[in-house]
């Protein structure tokens, strides 16, 4: 496969073990397909400055609560970092170099910001995957306080997360342990890519949704929707040899799928010619 270089420079950084991919080093990867002229190292450098100047005004007691206020007084009262509440689905709140530009984000590409700055003034956080609202902990053993950094880091407890989960899905939702497990670095980027793939379908930017799978199936080779979206897309595209490859891949491997009789008349279809 021909791989433009910020696919190569991706594909190159995620070849790592999990806990040594550099998160923003690989968002700015992402962001690169779509700004190929997009400087990384001077993002990188932003991110360092940021924390500096966080650090200068972190309290003499590390106490985590008081961290997170003083990070929090940092990137939203004295940055203005928020949540793009206004056009949520904007694919650049999605981009690590349009949130550090633009101050605006949803709630990954926030919490990405927010963890660099974190662990560049080592108090290490990590992301937290609850469905539809991506929020980040403190990396410390039985404590079970969360930060939303869409909602200007706002601290939640257990009982905040399941209020703000019926809140989204408007109607009581059971809070699932899973719900607030910390994901990894693939999974974070995965999610990333997700909201993407899901924006460009919504805007029929078919190119850019494949690209998203594409970046995504790198990541998680073995994600058996993905390999079917990715075929669905290259149907639409045109590109029916690759299509015929992944849907017979698919169905191989889920014979029995919902979707299976629809995916067989697609490949019967264009067997056809």
């Amino acid at each position: 496969m021909n791989f433009s270089s910020a696919r190569q420079n991706f594909y190159q950084e995620i070849q790592q073990p999990d806990g040594n991919i550099d998160l923003a080093k690989a968002a700015l990867y992402i962001a690169q397909e779509e700004y190929p002229d997009l400087d990384v190292e001077h993002y990188l450098n932003v991110l360092d400055t940021m924390a500096a100047e966080a650090k200068k005004r972190l309290p003499i007691g590390r106490y985590p609560l008081r961290v997170i206020q003083s990070i929090n007084q940092y990137l939203y009262d004295d940055l203005g970092f928020a949540g793009n509440k206004k056009d949520y689905y904007d694919p650049r709140n999605s981009f690590l170099n349009d949130a550090i530009d633009r101050r605006l984000g949803i709630p990954i590409s926030l919490a990405l910001v927010y963890l660099e700055v974190a662990r560049r003034v080592d108090f290490p956080m990590v992301g937290v995957g609850m469905p539809l609202h991506f929020l980040i902990r403190p990396d410390i053993p039985d404590m079970e306080i969360f930060v939303d950094a869409f909602n200007n880091g706002e601290v939640m407890f257990v009982e905040d997360c399941q209020e703000r989960l019926s809140q989204i899905y408007q109607q009581s939702v059971t809070l699932q342990p899973e719900f607030l497990a910390a994901v990894n670095h693939r999974q974070f980027l995965v999610r990333m890519l997700t909201n993407l793939k899901y924006i460009y379908l919504k805007q029929q930017d078919i190119e850019k949704a494949l690209a998203a799978v594409e970046r995504i199936l790198l990541l998680l080779p073995d994600t058996i929707l993905e390999l079917r979206d990715r075929g669905l897309l290259y149907y639409q595209l045109g590109l029916y040899t690759q299509a015929t490859q992944d849907l017979q891949s698919y169905l191989t491997r889920v014979p029995d799928a919902e979707d299976a009789s629809v995916i067989r008349r697609l490949l019967a279809e264009m067997a056809r010619g």
